[in-house]
């Protein structure tokens, strides 16, 4: 199954704008816009030193760690979301979850030799109700205008982790609950093909 041309734009400007931010200057310790400092500063280096299988495995490392894929990967399925996933954690769950990051880690290392140079100018850090803080940012590009894109950051009690990413108000997450509810639609409304599907990705 091919990606969405709109989820193929997010993922690729997403991961731009991860090397693009290393020329932004630290910001407070423990915000949002710190988080996304520290994830660009370790990204930089990925993109300069690591190449294949070791930039993959480096860049899944990234996802794990500051993204809460969990979140992510359950607000991806929406109400495709196995009920039985809630009462215990059957293999099912775990291999979906390590599924996504492994294919998400497998699409960003492609996409990162994208990154020419481009800057990234971080703005306003708008805090909502819901404990969830948008970073505003304009990625600024050598030809065509700066592409916007926000990043969800939330606290999920064991810090603060990247919950989504927009580019030009397009969220990741929901055009990968798009692409993912398709696939399941299109395989008898299983979630096991879409499983299968994304440990293909992963490997592709």
């Amino acid at each position: 199954m091919k990606l969405l041309a709109t989820r193929r734009l997010v993922l690729g400007a997403a991961a731009v704008a991860l090397a693009a931010l290393s020329a932004i200057p630290a910001m407070a310790a423990d915000s949002p816009a710190q988080l996304i400092q520290g994830v660009a500063d370790e990204v930089i280096q990925i993109v300069k030193q690591a190449k294949g299988p070791d930039r993959e495995a480096a860049i899944q490392r990234i996802l794990t760690t500051h993204f809460d894929m969990e979140f992510m990967g359950r607000a991806a399925l929406g109400t495709s979301w196995p009920q039985q996933w809630d009462v215990s954690t059957p293999p099912e769950r775990g291999r979906y979850l390590t599924a996504v990051a492994s294919a998400e880690a497998h699409a960003y290392s492609e996409r990162f030799g994208q990154y020419a140079g481009q800057t990234l100018a971080v703005g306003r850090v708008v805090p909502r109700p819901n404990g969830v803080s948008l970073v505003e940012s304009k990625l600024n590009q050598s030809e065509g205008q700066p592409i916007s894109i926000q990043w969800e950051v939330r606290d999920t009690g064991q810090g603060l982790r990247i919950t989504d990413v927009k580019v030009e108000g397009v969220s990741m997450v929901m055009t990968r609950r798009s692409d993912f509810n398709s696939y399941i639609q299109g395989h008898g409304g299983q979630v096991e093909a879409l499983i299968q599907e994304l440990e293909k990705r992963a490997k592709n």
